[in-house]
């Protein structure tokens, strides 16, 4: 990070929208909302966008929380709770609240950040980052700031290149070889292509800089639109782009690699599938995010936990994991383990087989199991003898199974099999 980075990073507070459900999680964010969700065997979603603006020099940060988000802030509370006000740091934690009016809600994201304006206001941040709490990358905020200044727009969006066809489900840039943004598209069939690569597309990641002092004045302006539905890709970023100068920030500018990682990496785990596959991808030989990069740590709330154990060495009841991520406090007893991810606690007994299993903390997976492209949620008690991802049929009466086959198990469906 050079000085000119840095200095603009002191000069920028981060304000994250960690509100969303992820209903496409199902019951997995039926008592959390998707930032709090649990990734890569410690971490949780919202850690990837917090760690970014604090290894970016960013300091000044507020959270922006709605649906189900006791888990959410209870661990920002545990894990986050570092920041020290006379050095100028600070994390808010901003629920929902009657700030304005009598309505609680947030009722998009823009009126997220308007019901704050004035906490925002009290620090006084030059420039604002709006980020989304659900996705898992590492990007240096800083240089997307400079970007910001330099190219004098209004407003700056964080754009990650993908293959045309495949940006149909994204907010699509269409812009001019200078960044410029011309034209903002929300999901279309047709997406306009990037100059230079016809077969690529810039889809928004969700992550705006602003001036604070004009994003609060078109907050303002936005906030007394009754035809406004408040939300920054829906109404304030398209009308920047008609009246005043956007312009599109590519992610491969920005983002953190270590010497591991060959692509800029971006998820949005927000279906069953997606968060299976991200988090079974870790265990790869190579893996496309690499978590044990060390100038680019992903801060999280750490449980004091025992190392993980392995034991049994006996002819088919051997403690042991092949290409697996296994946490503290795991216990892995006499159960093989074949491309999996054991969150903190997990304890497996003898004479289970488990592979391509994602195991939230504290899952208890019982003698003889044998389970097969899983995700299992947190403190799950699996019963002896359970097979899943032999028998599609039955598995899909059982549990909730996706197309790809990946079975999403929780307690209350343990509760009503009959064994």
């Amino acid at each position: 990070m050079d000085n000119e980075s840095q200095r603009l990073a002191q000069q920028t507070m981060a304000f994250v929208l960690a509100g969303g459900r992820g209903s496409r999680l199902y019951e997995l964010t039926d008592i959390r909302a998707k930032p709090a969700m649990y990734f890569g065997g410690k971490s949780r979603i919202i850690d990837f966008a917090l760690s970014n603006a604090v290894n970016s020099g960013i300091r000044r940060i507020g959270v922006a929380t709605q649906y189900k988000a006791h888990s959410l802030i209870r661990h920002l509370q545990r894990g986050w709770s570092f920041f020290r006000a006379e050095r100028n740091e600070s994390l808010d934690i901003l629920p929902a609240s009657q700030q304005l009016n009598n309505e609680n809600w947030y009722k998009g994201t823009a009126d997220a950040v308007t019901q704050n304006i004035d906490i925002i206001r009290g620090y006084d941040p030059k420039y604002i980052i709006i980020l989304a709490g659900d996705h898992i990358y590492k990007q240096d905020y800083s240089l997307m700031v400079k970007h910001h200044v330099d190219s004098g727009a209004d407003v700056t969006v964080g754009c990650i290149e993908v293959p045309r066809m495949e940006a149909t489900g994204f907010g699509v840039m269409k812009v001019d070889e200078n960044d410029k943004i011309l034209d903002f598209v929300e999901k279309p069939a047709d997406p306009p292509p990037m100059p230079g690569h016809p077969d690529m597309a810039l889809a928004s990641m969700g992550i705006y800089v602003f001036e604070t002092e004009y994003l609060c004045k078109l907050l303002r302006e936005d906030a007394e639109n009754p035809n406004s539905a408040h939300d920054f890709g829906g109404d304030i970023i398209p009308a920047i782009v008609k009246t005043g100068k956007a312009v599109a920030h590519p992610f491969s500018r920005s983002c953190v690699r270590s010497g591991l990682e060959e692509k800029p990496y971006w998820r949005d785990v927000g279906t069953v599938d997606a968060f299976w596959q991200a988090n079974v991808d870790l265990t790869d030989f190579k893996p496309e995010l690499d978590l044990y990069d060390n100038t680019w740590p992903i801060w999280t709330y750490s449980e004091l936990t025992p190392p993980a154990k392995f034991i049994h060495n006996e002819e088919g009841r051997k403690g042991h994991a092949v290409s697996s991520m296994v946490s503290g406090g795991c216990i892995i007893s006499g159960s093989t383990l074949d491309r999996c991810l054991m969150f903190t606690g997990v304890r497996t007994h003898s004479f289970s087989e488990l592979e391509g299993v994602v195991a939230m903390p504290y899952v208890e997976i019982n003698r003889n199991a044998k389970i097969k492209n899983a995700v299992i949620d947190r403190g799950v008690q699996i019963p002896q003898g359970l097979v899943v991802g032999e028998d599609p049929e039955l598995d899909a009466k059982r549990f909730r199974r996706t197309a790809n086959g990946i079975c999403l198990i929780t307690q209350p469906m343990i509760d009503k099999l009959d064994m």
